[in-house]
């Protein structure tokens, strides 16, 4: 579905991905983690054409897509939300999503005169689908709230339900449960779930909670320092010596097991500890 071949991205001085490589396949839920500055949502900007690569070359489908505009790729099915939700906060849950179909007949100001039927056709057509996307979600209780007063994961789910408002091919989630509780947490995994399996959605993940990787991801891909470290099952990342390395460094991989740990690090495997309990983090770090 998506493959990233050689891409690097420098700021300057600063190679924030250098020459990544990676195949994102269709119908899977992909993973990708890593530490701090690992690269991730630069990646992820890159692939969705917030920015144009250094170097290497972005395929989607079998088309070479390096270098378009973000708009471009949202009308070939690449859809992508953000670790701080973007909504049109005055407006309903409802109403934001009754904004994203694009090329709406009532765009067009003088259509709302000489083409008032077919107006009012198509946004009962759209208000109707908001409705089926507002029940998917579970969020009937809110349609006519404003989406400003909702809570951090509701406005998650959200922002998932706006891809849904699309004929989305591949949804790119950045860090989709950041501040998010426990029980809308495990409602944004069953939705996730669900349009991968009944919808065929591709999802690829940037996500710091491994429980949550773990439940939802295979293929999981680990970046550090820019690169594509490894890849494989969550189990098989949590267990890889160079994963450990990357997250806790040298020195507290080789820290003996009766020696002081950080606080963090409460059970067994102090890799497993810090991938499944380190915080979310700002956008602009990951």
């Amino acid at each position: 579905m998506i493959r990233v071949e050689g891409v690097s991205k420098h700021f300057g001085g600063l190679r924030a991905v250098n020459d990544a490589s990676l195949d994102i396949a269709a119908g899977t839920i992909t993973g990708l983690i890593g530490p701090n500055g690992a690269g991730k949502t630069t990646l992820f900007n890159l692939i969705a054409g917030v920015y144009a690569p250094t170097a290497g070359r972005i395929h989607l489908d079998g088309e070479d897509i390096t270098g378009r505009k973000p708009h471009q790729l949202f009308a070939r099915g690449l859809v992508r939300t953000f670790q701080i939700a973007h909504e049109f906060a005055s407006l309903t849950v409802r109403e934001n999503f009754m904004m994203v179909p694009a090329a709406q007949v009532g765009e067009r100001l003088p259509n709302t005169w000489l083409r008032r039927p077919a107006v009012g056709r198509q946004e009962d057509a759209i208000r109707e689908q908001a409705d089926a996307v507002i029940d998917f979600l579970k969020l009937s209780h809110v349609a006519d709230e404003a989406a400003g007063n909702l809570s951090g994961g509701q406005k998650k789910l959200l922002e998932l339900g706006r891809t849904m408002m699309t004929d989305a091919k591949v949804v790119l989630l950045d860090e989709v449960g950041a501040g998010v509780n426990r029980t809308l947490l495990n409602d944004l995994g069953d939705a996730i779930a669900r349009l991968n399996r009944e919808r065929g959605y591709t999802f690829c993940m940037i996500e710091h909670d491994m429980d949550f990787i773990s439940r939802l991801c295979d293929p999981v891909i680990v970046m550090a320092e820019g690169a594509v470290l490894t890849v494989g099952s969550a189990e098989e990342v949590k267990a890889d010596e160079a994963v450990i390395e990357a997250y806790l460094g040298r020195g507290l991989k080789n820290r003996p097991a009766n020696a002081s740990t950080p606080a963090a690090t409460t059970t067994n495997s102090p890799a497993t500890a810090q991938l499944s309990t380190e915080p979310a983090t700002p956008a602009a770090s990951a």
